[in-house]
């Protein structure tokens, strides 16, 4: 099959033709048919998460066929349709494990980082970590909710209760968080790049109720905000945003140093807290939500060949909601 392979960290993916992986006895083997293009996919090519297995297939946000699985795989059938998320699996049996927090388990292996992921033909998937989709969302549309919107929407999660939320970075997140906030009738204040017009016009266009920099203060103060931009120099401006009692959640799984501020932005019973990964229990509550509103991704498409430049075109903020890429 054909594949785009990262074979050192910091240097471009490579097209190889690499042999067809076949599917062990939990695993379905599936064909691909989208892989959205995700920030964490930067931070494994550009080495800020330094662990990847190398020859490495990236890519974690993948829709597909079922052509062939193994003989405990008995949850899917050949021939159905279902994502693979970031979480590849956990093991089991760990203290998070038995609590529902798989996303924690020390052991767990991610899509994309130790197993191969979604920028091929191919890729196989262990069966309990993946998900049915719901049937309305074609494969391209569907692609970026399984990374994009699963995240958003466990930190959406770690606001329950607040009305005014602002999104510091309105890329593929943030642009399907704000149609479920707006739907459960949230007030969304969208952040963006310093001078990037075209993020804050289509921020107000999804239903934010406005849109500007990090560097401008919006019209309120803030119930709760959310970061998705990796830039550690957010937090103490998202604070200094956030009313007393509100929450700072930091969305990504790599963030640039926290500069040091003043206790004053934190006092008042704010809380700053961080996501990891996504749960099954995730997906099982958002996929039904985002088919019921519904949530609607605006999609770039890039063939597998062009994996490069569509990391390099997300890199330099080049376009509006998500990238995927059709094998």
């Amino acid at each position: 099959m054909r594949a785009m392979v990262l074979e050192s960290q910091k240097q471009p993916l490579n097209l190889r033709d690499v042999e067809k992986p076949v599917a062990g006895e939990r695993e379905l083997l599936i064909e691909v048919q989208a892989c959205g293009i995700c920030r964490t996919d930067l931070h494994v090519v550009d080495a800020d998460l330094t662990e990847p297995k190398l020859p490495l297939i990236p890519g974690h946000q993948i829709v597909g066929t079922i052509v062939a699985k193994g003989d405990a795989a008995t949850k899917f059938q050949i021939g159905e349709r279902v994502g693979v998320p970031w979480l590849g699996g956990s093991c089991g049996h760990c203290d998070y494990c038995i609590s529902n927090r798989e996303n924690l388990c020390e052991s767990a292996v991610y899509t994309g980082y130790q197993r191969d992921g979604g920028f091929a033909e191919y890729c196989v998937a262990d069966v309990e970590y993946c998900f049915s989709l719901p049937k309305d969302y074609s494969d391209v549309q569907v692609a970026p909710l399984l990374c994009a919107g699963l995240i958003g929407y466990r930190a959406y999660r770690m606001v329950e209760g607040a009305v005014r939320i602002g999104l510091y970075g309105f890329g593929a997140a943030a642009h399907i968080l704000s149609q479920v906030a707006c739907y459960q009738e949230k007030e969304i204040y969208a952040f963006t790049r310093q001078g990037d017009t075209a993020a804050q016009q289509f921020a107000l266009k999804l239903g934010a109720n406005w849109a500007g920099d990090p560097s401008q203060k919006p019209p309120t103060q803030l119930d709760a905000a959310i970061l998705f931009a990796p830039a550690g120099e957010l937090v103490p401006l998202a604070l200094s945003h956030v009313r007393k009692g509100g929450t700072v959640v930091c969305a990504g799984i790599h963030m640039s140093d926290i500069p040091s501020f003043p206790y004053q932005l934190l006092w008042g019973e704010r809380t700053l807290r961080s996501v990891a990964n996504l749960t099954r229990e995730d997906g099982e509550l958002f996929f039904p939500l985002a088919a019921k509103i519904p949530v609607r991704t605006e999609v770039h498409t890039y063939p597998l060949e062009a994996v490069n430049q569509a990391l390099k075109d997300l890199r330099e903020g080049q376009f509006t909601g998500a990238a995927v890429i059709v094998p």
